[in-house]
């Protein structure tokens, strides 16, 4: 046999498999943990309220995410199509449906009802499915079926006697599952997508951090270490996009459903112990019923993830 050619000096080194797979994993994890642990950071600027929270993290968001852009060398020449009829329309959808979870989620988090915000995330992949079968026809598997409708029969257990705070897990399951949908519709890469949502939200923000300012209502300035929360927290609403975006490329489809329910199980845990949240008979009772069924659809995810990824 002729002998292999050497490879040349100038060429690119060929990524190892085993070292992508980390890579992905690594940045998988700790976009989730992340995810997780923001809570913890939310309860640190409480003083702020949801909407000076909301607003600072618009502001450092874009910061962030335009500085990341330009050391990236990100060409902006994208930015031309985005005002290009229906697309901008349904940017502009996603932009008000991630303010309303965003502003869901920090006011859950600041009102004590933080397993409530975990259990909207539980229900979110579950309820994917479900929009993806109505809007875009895609076809439901028997896992991902039996997987929706025990998650179902726990939300209506749990309601039986929480309607009061029912409201939380389900508005921000349904923002953040219609966001995705319609993402899906008008679709940009990760960090590019957070620019034009963070772009379009800012005006509002500013104009109000501007009046709280002016008005001396404001919490940032007062004190330097929340300003300096307030800052991290638009700074970690980018990073973790962009260690997700490395971990999508990288891992099998089953491994990141595995992955997507760290963030809801580590909020589970702070709003029991960290927070201090009672959690009723009748709600346990339903919460198995929806991490049964999130079981059930991960087993599906694995199975078609495996099946993917053999040899044929």
């Amino acid at each position: 046999m002729p002998d292999r050619p050497a490879p040349s000096p100038n060429a690119p080194p060929v990524p190892d498999a085993a070292h992508e797979r980390s890579l992905g994993l690594a940045s998988g994890v700790s976009a989730y943990l992340i995810w997780g642990f923001f809570p913890l950071l939310f309860a640190l600027v409480a003083a702020a309220g949801p909407l000076e929270i909301l607003a600072h993290r618009v502001v450092w968001s874009l910061a962030a995410v335009s500085l990341a852009l330009a050391l990236l060398r990100r060409p902006w020449g994208w930015l031309r199509t985005v005002f290009r009829g229906p697309r901008f329309v349904r940017l502009v959808a996603a932009t008000v449906l991630v303010a309303v979870n965003w502003l869901t989620f920090i006011w859950a988090v600041n009102s004590g009802h933080v397993v409530e915000a975990s259990l909207g995330y539980f229900i979110n992949p579950l309820l994917n499915i479900a929009l993806g079968v109505v809007l875009f026809g895609e076809r439901m598997r028997r896992t991902g079926a039996i997987g929706a409708a025990l998650a179902l029969a726990g939300v209506i257990v749990i309601g039986w006697q929480n309607w009061a705070t029912l409201w939380v897990s389900l508005l921000l399951a349904g923002s953040f599952a219609s966001y995705g949908a319609v993402k899906k519709r008008a679709p940009l890469p990760p960090l590019e997508g957070l620019f034009v949502e963070s772009a379009l939200l800012a005006p509002l923000a500013i104009g109000y951090l501007v009046v709280l300012g002016a008005t001396g209502a404001g919490l940032f300035g007062t004190q330097p270490a929340a300003s300096g929360f307030l800052v991290l927290a638009g700074v970690l609403t980018a990073l973790p996009l962009w260690l997700f975006a490395i971990a999508a490329t990288r891992l099998e489809y089953g491994v990141l459903g595995i992955l997507q329910y760290l963030g809801p199980t580590i909020q589970f845990i702070l709003g029991l112990t960290v927070f201090g949240q009672h959690v009723g008979p009748t709600y346990w009772a339903g919460l198995v019923f929806v991490w049964c069924g999130s079981a059930v659809y991960l087993s599906g995810a694995l199975r078609r993830s495996r099946v993917e990824l053999a040899p044929r």
